[in-house]
């Protein structure tokens, strides 16, 4: 993972209220921790990364059903050794859950940032997710839900508020719309 990008490009993301400029402060300080970007890095956790995917329209928002916390939320999900970028990251994990590949990126790099709690599970501890949002736009509404996800499905934008209670979902969302 190319560490110096990611600094960058929080470095250049620029955070619209004191929520997420106190959520980039934390991603920049975990940057400095000796393994950020690896899933058994539990103090105080690790970064993700997922991908806000707009249909071709950019009406709908492409969303999955999170199996552990119960949420619809969008897709993403934990950094790989071999991910040389946190953008690659959300690219394969949408390509992992929901068989979109090479979606087009949207215009503004970063979309969000959100750190997030997870609670214990198995064997892990009590987390923190430092997740880094994109925003993708599908070439079509088509795509094929994987055996990682429970469930997928395409949310109107003015509905997504009737489908989760996710409030990191819904800023982002209103970001998308805001922008339109």
């Amino acid at each position: 993972m190319d560490k110096a990008q990611l600094i960058a490009q929080l470095v250049a993301y620029a955070p619209p209220d004191e929520r997420e400029q106190s959520y980039r402060r934390r991603m920049l300080a975990l940057c400095e921790a000796e393994q950020p970007f690896a899933r058994k890095s539990f103090v105080p956790g690790h970064f993700t990364a997922s991908a806000i995917v707009l249909a071709p329209e950019r009406d709908a928002v492409l969303l999955i059903f999170h199996r552990k916390l119960e949420l619809w939320l969008q897709p993403g999900g934990h950094v790989d050794p071999s991910d040389p970028t946190i953008l690659a990251t959300a690219e394969r994990e949408v390509l992992e859950e929901v068989g979109i590949s090479g979606p087009d990126l949207g215009d503004r790099g970063i979309l969000d940032l959100d750190i997030h709690p997870i609670p214990s599970f198995g064997s892990e501890p009590a987390h923190e997710h430092f997740d880094v949002r994109f925003l993708f736009l599908a070439r079509s509404r088509e795509f094929e839900k994987t055996d990682e996800v429970v469930a997928a499905r395409w949310v109107s934008l003015a509905d997504v508020q009737n489908v989760t209670r996710d409030a990191s979902v819904l800023r982002a969302v209103a970001k998308v719309q805001a922008s339109s």
